[in-house]
């Protein structure tokens, strides 16, 4: 978990080598869902692997307000990286109907909560982090607002915090969601889908949602679907438009559920090890992995790294041939590995364009400043631009570069890979990693000399 007094800064030395093998943490992504699926459907799951971080404290303390029943022990002790949950699901009738809850920065709770919550029915506040009142919501409200739920803005119009107030949803004709923004609005709809009411005249006919323009982050809605499905509701889909629910489902234990390791995690020990040598092999997630970030992998070949995969590992390692070379990548399927590729280009041969990355700046903070800043103080010559990054390399890193992370997890480890061009790092407020990984830097440390 996070430390109650975070460091200042943590400095990294210069390395020079990286080599090992990982056991990565649970991803985030599922053990959100899962935890939102345990408490909605009938029965009791356990779950293991769960992810220990600050945006599964978040769903835990939500779900445990609104009065789930849930008994949790560590995986290897208090500060290991995993726990198991034992949740006792409500049926979709939560026994909480007046609460409010506090979500930190968790997009991955607040989103799908937004929607549980204005189903099930009931009297809600709904609240976070300053970052997350800057992060839009109005797409998904204007959504369930459509059904009939009463939700109000606390703050500014189209972002949180919220008010949810007692209602009845009812889908009169298709759900209506954008697509372009987050592909968590979705994701809200579709895992509160089966506690959505369809008119008497309708009975019988699947809920159906449609989506508006481009869905982003594919990769996300697969991982919302593959739950569903092992919690049985099986949801068809009309390519990436249209979204069928069957009438009369309803969320059924599966007994016990396994985390997978976080893909997105995985991208930096990947990295490290294309950078370092190698190779670097992480345990946890591979080849049959539901996750889209594991699709860094192919990335990494495009750059020349050397890639093996097995169904429940994937390993790294430098380009036999020597340096890794720059890529051009549409990396709308990887959003959040393709942060740890902006980092690869400070170690490659030409330079290296990310495009339709436009989603990154309402992410936890504004991925795309953050990233052309800090790259720019390591030397690289950068430009940014609405939804793409190019990046080249310097001739040589700049040494002692002290790197903001803007309270972003994912900023944090990124930069960490800088020190492997054999330069000290200064990494300011590191512990914000607890968001996903809080023991983030003694794994790396492992790996890398």
């Amino acid at each position: 978990m996070a430390q109650l007094t975070r460091r200042e800064y943590l400095d990294l030395p210069a390395l020079a080598r990286a080599a090992g093998s990982v056991q990565l943490p649970g991803s985030k992504s599922i053990s959100n869902r899962t935890l939102l699926l345990c408490a909605l459907c009938e029965g009791r799951t356990r779950v293991l692997d769960l992810l220990r971080s600050d945006d599964t404290q978040r769903m835990l303390e939500a779900l445990a307000l609104l009065g789930v029943h849930i008994e949790r022990s560590s995986e290897g002790g208090a500060e290991a990286a995993g726990m198991t949950a034992v949740v006792d699901g409500c049926g979709g009738d939560l026994p909480v109907r007046e609460a409010d809850l506090f979500l930190g920065n968790a997009g991955t709770a607040f989103r799908p909560l937004t929607a549980a919550l204005a189903a099930v029915g009931g009297h809600f506040h709904l609240r976070g982090v300053p970052r997350m009142h800057e992060r839009p919501i109005g797409d998904l409200v204007d959504s369930l607002r459509g059904l009939g739920a009463r939700i109000d803005y606390r703050g500014n119009e189209g972002y949180p915090p919220l008010e949810i107030h007692p209602a009845r949803l009812v889908a009169q004709r298709p759900i209506r969601v954008r697509g372009d923004v987050s592909s968590q609005f979705l994701t809200a709809l579709l895992l509160a889908s089966p506690m959505i009411g369809v008119p008497v005249q309708a009975r019988g006919a699947p809920l159906v949602i449609e989506v508006e323009g481009e869905l982003i982050s594919k990769p996300y809605v697969e991982i919302t679907l593959a739950l569903m499905a092992r919690f049985g509701v099986v949801v068809e889909r009309e390519g990436w438009q249209r979204f069928r629910v069957p009438s009369g489902s309803r969320y059924r234990s599966p007994g016990t559920v396994h985390v997978e390791g976080d893909a997105s995690a995985a991208s930096y020990f990947l990295a490290a090890g294309a950078i370092g040598g190698g190779p670097v092999r992480v345990n946890g997630v591979g080849r049959g992995s539901i996750q889209g970030d594991v699709a860094f992998a192919d990335a990494l070949r495009a750059m020349g790294a050397r890639v093996e995969l097995g169904e429940n590992w994937i390993e790294a390692a430098a380009p036999s041939s020597g340096r890794l070379r720059g890529i051009d990548l549409d990396c709308n399927l990887i959003p959040d590995a393709a942060m740890t590729l902006g980092m690869l280009a400070l170690f490659a041969n030409g330079p290296t364009t990310l495009r339709n990355i436009a989603s990154w700046r309402v992410k936890e903070t504004d991925r795309i400043h953050a990233m052309a800043t800090e790259l720019a103080k390591l030397g690289a010559t950068v430009e940014a631009g609405p939804d793409y990054l190019r990046v080249a390399a310097p001739a040589a890193l700049v040494p002692g570069a002290v790197i903001d992370t803007y309270d972003d997890h994912r900023v944090a480890m990124c930069f960490s890979l800088a020190a492997l061009g054999g330069v000290p790092v200064r990494i300011n407020d590191p512990d914000c990693v607890a968001k996903t990984f809080p023991d983030y830097f003694d794994v790396f440390g492992s790996i890398a000399s």
